[in-house]
């Protein structure tokens, strides 16, 4: 199993969450690209700290909106965002490979990724965009989403992600953050999922259900408070119960 955290969202003098810290235990880094979150010396500082600790660096790319932390929807021409994802994905490419290495893969933001798990539209401009980019490179998604039919029909390796620290709905999708609850902060809550995720391909919805998420990577997000200890938590309990950690981008 993979564990990923998004990381250097940070900008200016402006910090959020402990990337070190996170380096130190997650598998992968879905590293801002300085659209939503980061900024050119973040992503670089980032990068090389994530070489040389042997994490996988992937893109985290979403919408032009620094101010709303790419949190808000935004209606985009279908050629506007695609090349505003190709944008990023080769300004942290470069960052990468300043550190020897390369994007190892990408993974749409906060929400584009909602959007984009529904929208035909925007979700097909995400994939065109990481067709024409490098179509070897995996493309980060909710299982079952529109992103992943259609990158599956495009022909690019998708991944399959879960997220130990958000609520489901019965369909599968994502609590909208704007609702109650849809951020989960309880620590024992967090890893009790993680585990299910891993062990069971399963989560619990909102309304007690059972359903299936068969994932090869679970998420925690960077800026959920304490997510550096709550990570290690994470790993300590997967290893323990005998689910290796590896990076799936190798």
């Amino acid at each position: 199993m993979d564990l990923n955290a998004d990381l250097a969202e940070g900008f200016g003098i402006w910090r959020l969450g402990d990337d070190d810290a996170l380096l130190d235990v997650i598998t992968s880094a879905n590293v801002a690209c300085g659209f939503h979150g980061g900024d050119p010396t973040t992503m670089r500082r980032v990068c090389a700290t994530a070489a040389a600790r042997g994490v996988a660096v992937g893109a985290q790319v979403g919408y032009r909106d620094l101010a709303g932390f790419g949190r808000r929807r935004i209606d985009y021409a279908f050629d506007d965002l695609r090349d505003d994802v190709i944008y990023q994905i080769g300004a942290l490419d470069g960052f990468c490979r300043v550190a020897g290495g390369s994007v190892r893969y990408v993974k749409p933001h906060g929400a584009l990724y909602n959007v984009a798990a529904v929208d035909e539209a925007q979700a097909a401009a995400v994939v065109a965009a990481v067709r024409d980019y490098d179509r070897a490179l995996p493309l980060v998604c909710s299982p079952g989403s529109t992103l992943a039919e259609l990158a599956v029909g495009a022909g690019l390796n998708v991944v399959a992600e879960g997220f130990a620290d958000r609520a489901y709905e019965p369909d599968g999708s994502l609590v909208p953050r704007s609702k109650p609850g849809a951020v989960i902060s309880d620590p024992d809550a967090v890893v009790e999922r993680a585990l299910r995720l891993a062990r069971a391909g399963q989560a619990v919805a909102v309304d007690g259900s059972v359903i299936p998420v068969r994932v090869a990577s679970i998420c925690l997000h960077g800026d959920t408070p304490g997510a550096a200890e709550l990570a290690r938590r994470i790993r300590d309990a997967l290893t323990g119960a005998g689910v290796p950690l590896k990076p799936f981008a190798s």
